[in-house]
């Protein structure tokens, strides 16, 4: 069977979606591009936005037009909330249980009946999807945490995603070390809301596992997914900039610089706050790059 990927969300979408390919592939199906009419086109769905959530539907109808039995699996975010506006599609599968999805593509090859799995997202565990191969030959993203537990006034993730879950540093060690021994010499570590590892097992925190993927040999450089500006005090940023493989690239999510707007938007910092998280980077490092 030929299938084809699209990723219409974030680098923890784009992290699974390469996992999932990593699956089917070892189960003897092959990737091509989605204008190749293939066999079945897997989305991985994404509800931040309006646009990401129209195409979902779009790469949807448009599929069953050039290819009326083409199979359509419809994965994550969009379908976890919508999933009644997504009746075309073959396969439906929520946020809870994507490293299902190459077994029941492999059930609907046998029997062409529709696949429904929305799970409750309530104390569903970490889902450690691993992938040794991904679309870049140097680096490649590996998400260490999930789900969120903000609650901004905007946001439907901590809905589509559930509660934060971490992924245990043994095994986030393991892989590195897999990851490295493949060639990869740079990790992006990535998350839902990466700054809040570690603190629903109480174990180790985002430093720890920096610390701990800084030890491991072949890997050269390390980078960092989205942080919330409150992570980035004087502690943080005193240690990681000892940390040589450390880039010095921070994304600080920053909706508004308005407090007034800040705290409708229920965000956890004020506009001070987030400067001052700007302005300790610049203490310990000459010239970071902040986006």
């Amino acid at each position: 069977m030929k299938y084809a990927i699209v990723n219409l969300g974030c680098k923890v979408n784009a992290f699974e979606a390469e996992a999932v390919s990593e699956m089917l592939s070892n189960n003897g199906h092959t990737r091509v591009s989605f204008d190749e009419q293939p066999d079945a086109t897997i989305v991985f769905t994404c509800a931040v936005t309006n646009t990401a959530a129209a195409k979902s539907r779009k790469i949807l109808h448009q599929a069953k037009r050039i290819k009326e039995d083409e199979i359509t699996a419809l994965v994550g975010c969009y379908v976890q909330v919508n999933d009644g506006l997504l009746e075309e599609a073959d396969i439906l599968v929520g946020s809870a249980n994507k490293k299902k999805l190459p077994q029941y593509i492999e059930q609907y090859l046998k029997n062409h009946k529709k696949i429904r799995d929305i799970a409750s997202l309530e104390n569903v565990p970490f889902d450690s999807f691993t992938s040794s191969v991904h679309d870049s030959k140097a680096r490649c993203d590996l998400k260490i945490q999930d789900g969120c537990n903000q609650f901004c006034s905007y946001c439907i993730i901590p809905y589509t995603r559930g509660r934060i879950r971490s992924r245990s540093a043994i095994d986030i060690v393991d892989e590195v070390k897999r990851l490295a021994l493949n060639g990869y010499k740079e990790i992006v570590l990535t998350g839902i809301h990466l700054s809040s590892y570690g603190k629903d097992t109480g174990k180790e925190t985002l430093l720890d596992v920096i610390k701990l993927v800084h030890e491991v040999d072949g890997i050269e450089r390390i980078r960092l997914g989205s942080l919330e500006p409150r992570i980035v005090t004087d502690e943080f940023v005193s240690e990681i900039s000892k940390l040589y493989k450390l880039c010095p690239h921070f994304h600080l999510s920053l909706q508004s610089g308005c407090d007034k707007t800040l705290k409708a938007m229920n965000r956890k910092y004020t506009s001070k706050e987030y400067l001052d998280g700007c302005n300790i980077l610049r203490k310990y490092y000459k010239n970071p790059a902040i986006t």
